[in-house]
């Protein structure tokens, strides 16, 4: 293993026996000719990726496809069945919640016991004490057993812990996600102190907007297998398609039925309360300057968004757009079912998948679509754009709740991208039209 990398994992499986109760597997253990009496699970198979030191690298998969397994692997925690594994430097894991503290000692004692386990001198940890106490911030709890805690404080003590013991490589799984504002906030500054270090982290997290801000790749695991290691972005568009392939394919095959819709709505005259839409039912959005091709869409295909116009000032869809203008978002809904109370909502991303603006159907309290199978709807949107210089991405998507499950029906990723002009004396996403002036006391 080279100097620059920090994990190599090199073929790795890990095979599990089930039972189908204690009582055959003790009859297993006392067999006089070794009958099997479980089957094999393999929680991961044949296993292989690097990671470079100085890399963020996000984790991601269905609930059981191998990642909790495979970080305690990577922290010796659990033995491999197969394969062979190569760290370079002192592992540091917030592994899953309740995990590595004794709960009748307290959080300080917790603290110091877990450093000396990581290989730090009782004198040093003691002296980082004070620093870890005021980052978990629960005040007089740090010296009540940790069986008190609530999750939140487990696991502000816990990240506390594992992240002031100067680690090589810190490994986090899922606990970000538990916490208030103020203590996530404190958590990626850490995270960013460690890269600007060229440090390493690992982290597991089914927020892809956590991985998509803190990461520079992502893994998926899938059944125990790697699907994908690569650019973040794009490791979170590979993910949203596992989760969503079976309506993506449904998507798919409605697109046949596209054509088959008459193009005779009379309500989608190329009036200008619509913008310049056009009055037919066929996806118009490919043919547009302005589409990004390598858009990740997916839906169970009850509604298709097939076509849309960004207006600012007046001009269609320009090249470039200048910062505080008025601005109209006209999206054209085919229903490819009677549906009733369907939300809309949008959203302005950068390029490395960072939300900065955005709004759906439910926040705003309106407009929820409702029409017949073969009838469009379009939806108006209108605000004044604050946004500074730079490319960003376009979100659009349908959806409704059922039984209290959000149910996505048609939802099209980064697909088109606009170009916002330079705002002089600002920078950031959006400008706030500062006016600054010198008060005299």
């Amino acid at each position: 293993m080279d100097t620059k990398t920090a994990i190599s994992i090199s073929n790795v499986s890990k095979k599990f026996r089930l039972f189908s109760s204690t009582k055959e597997r003790l009859i297993e253990a006392l067999h006089p000719f070794r009958k099997n009496y479980h089957r094999e699970f393999w929680a991961l198979k044949d296993v292989s990726f690097d990671v470079r030191r100085g890399e963020v690298v996000g984790v991601l998969g269905r609930n059981g496809s191998g990642k909790s397994t495979l970080l305690q692997i990577i922290c010796s925690v659990m033995q491999a069945t197969q394969g062979s594994l190569k760290v370079s430097g002192r592992i540091s894991a917030l592994l899953e919640l309740g995990a590595g503290f004794n709960p009748d000692f307290t959080g300080r004692e917790n603290v110091i016991l877990n450093g000396e386990i990581m290989g730090v001198s009782r004198k040093d940890m003691l002296s980082r004490l004070s620093e870890i106490e005021k980052f978990a911030d629960i005040g007089e709890f740090f010296d009540q057993p940790v069986k008190t805690y609530s999750s939140g404080m487990y696991v502000r003590v816990a990240f506390g812990a594992a992240i002031h013991i100067d680690p090589d490589i810190l490994i986090v799984d899922e606990a970000l996600s538990v916490g208030d504002s103020a203590f996530q906030h404190r958590c990626y500054q850490k995270i960013r102190a460690f890269v600007d270090q060229g440090k390493t982290i690992l982290v597991v997290s089914h927020n892809t907007e956590t991985l998509l801000r803190i990461c520079h790749r992502g893994i998926i695991l899938d059944e125990g297998q790697l699907k994908y290691i690569g650019p973040i972005n794009s490791a979170v568009d590979y993910y949203h398609n596992l989760l969503f392939g079976s309506q993506a394919k449904d998507l798919e095959g409605n697109s046949d039925k596209v054509s088959d819709i008459v193009d005779t709505n009379k309500s989608l005259s190329t009036s200008s309360n619509i913008g310049s839409l056009s009055t037919g039912s066929n996806d118009k959005i490919p043919g547009k300057s302005c589409y990004n091709p390598q858009e990740t869409r997916f839906g169970n295909g009850a509604v298709r968004i097939v076509d849309f116009d960004l207006v600012v000032d007046g001009e269609i869809n320009p090249p470039e757009i200048q910062g505080h203008k008025e601005t109209e978002l006209f999206v054209k809904v085919l229903f490819n079912k009677d549906l009733e109370d369907v939300s809309f909502g949008f959203a302005i991303v950068t390029t490395d998948g960072i939300y900065i603006a955005g709004t759906n159907s439910e926040m705003m309290g309106k407009p929820y679509l409702t029409a017949k199978s073969g009838e469009c709807r379009v939806v108006k949107l209108r605000w004044k754009s604050h946004f500074i210089g730079g490319e960003h991405f376009l979100n659009i998507g349908c959806h409704q709740i059922i039984d209290g499950e959000k149910t996505f029906l048609d939802v099209r990723r980064s697909l088109a991208m606009f170009k916002f002009t330079d705002t002089p004396g600002a920078y950031g996403f959006v400008d706030l039209e500062m006016e600054p002036e010198v008060v005299e006391i």
